[in-house]
């Protein structure tokens, strides 16, 4: 058997071993424990609950319905398939809590949605499987009416340690920006994510691995050094990509509200001046 015979059964065999594997989902995801920190520290900070009454029943074979809470708070990460469930659990029961959920869909739970405190956070957790997931937190632990809002603080200190994790786990690449007389691939790949041609001649271009300026960095899959009319071509041509990325952006639709909806709004201020 050939060489490249081999390789292509390897390839068709890792192909079919990868079909088995078992998907990353959201209930599989445990929580690093640096990550969980973090999210306690906050808890205790703000709601001054009792770092050493702390209920975490979400384990492997756990029964949550089944445990103790007396005198204990829930700080955890549900299987996200049942939050809806387990919110009405803990509501029905008393049961002080501050579970993480997903932050799409943290208000899907129409039952307890008005009832509870959504923070809804900018973070992508890693859980220990692999899977990252934009997560946010859902709690009854607020009393002052709050039902939703949104907690830069927490975010930064969630995404710094995940941050610092991942770096230890890999080298990442470094990201530079180059003057306009260097073209990348990955510039090359923005300008067409944004629908921006952009025609290099050779004769206006040679290759180059790196800049002086860079000491013993190099650029990361090499790169061009351009002309003065090719770089000047480049700088417009990046100028009109970032027009085209603006105005995608506000060319979003924007939902509007009903009448219906607008009277509600008014029955809501009616309300806050009696």
């Amino acid at each position: 058997m050939g060489t490249s015979q081999q390789k292509a059964l390897f390839e068709d065999y890792d192909g079919f071993v990868e079909k088995f594997k078992p998907k990353k989902t959201t209930d599989d995801c445990y929580t690093p424990p640096e990550i969980y920190d973090v999210i306690l520290d906050y808890v205790v900070d703000r709601y001054g609950i009792d770092r050493d009454k702390v209920s975490r029943p979400f384990y492997p074979g756990g029964d949550y319905e089944g445990e103790d809470y007396d005198g204990l708070t829930v700080v955890d990460n549900p299987p996200f398939s049942m939050l809806a469930r387990i919110i009405d659990f803990y509501q029905r029961e008393g049961v002080p809590f501050f579970l993480f959920a997903p932050t799409l869909t943290c208000l899907s739970s129409r039952k307890h949605l008005m009832d509870v405190n959504h923070i809804v956070c900018h973070t992508s957790i890693t859980y220990e499987n692999g899977a990252v997931v934009n997560t946010s937190f859902v709690t009854n632990l607020d009393t002052d009416g709050t039902v939703l809002e949104s907690d830069p603080e927490l975010s930064d200190a969630i995404n710094a340690k995940d941050n610092e994790l991942q770096r230890a786990k890999k080298k990442t690449v470094p990201k530079y920006v180059y003057p306009d007389h260097v073209i990348t691939a990955a510039k090359m790949n923005w300008f067409s994510a944004h629908h921006t041609p952009y025609k290099l001649n050779r004769r206006d271009c040679c290759p180059i691995a790196k800049l002086d300026a860079m000491g013993g960095k190099s650029i990361f899959g090499g790169g061009l050094l351009l002309s003065e009319r090719a770089a000047a071509e480049r700088a417009a041509t990046e100028r009109a990509a970032a027009e085209r990325a603006a105005a995608e952006r506000a060319a979003a639709h924007k939902w509007q509200l009903s009448d219906r909806e607008l009277k509600m709004v008014e029955m809501l201020d009616r309300q806050q001046c009696s």
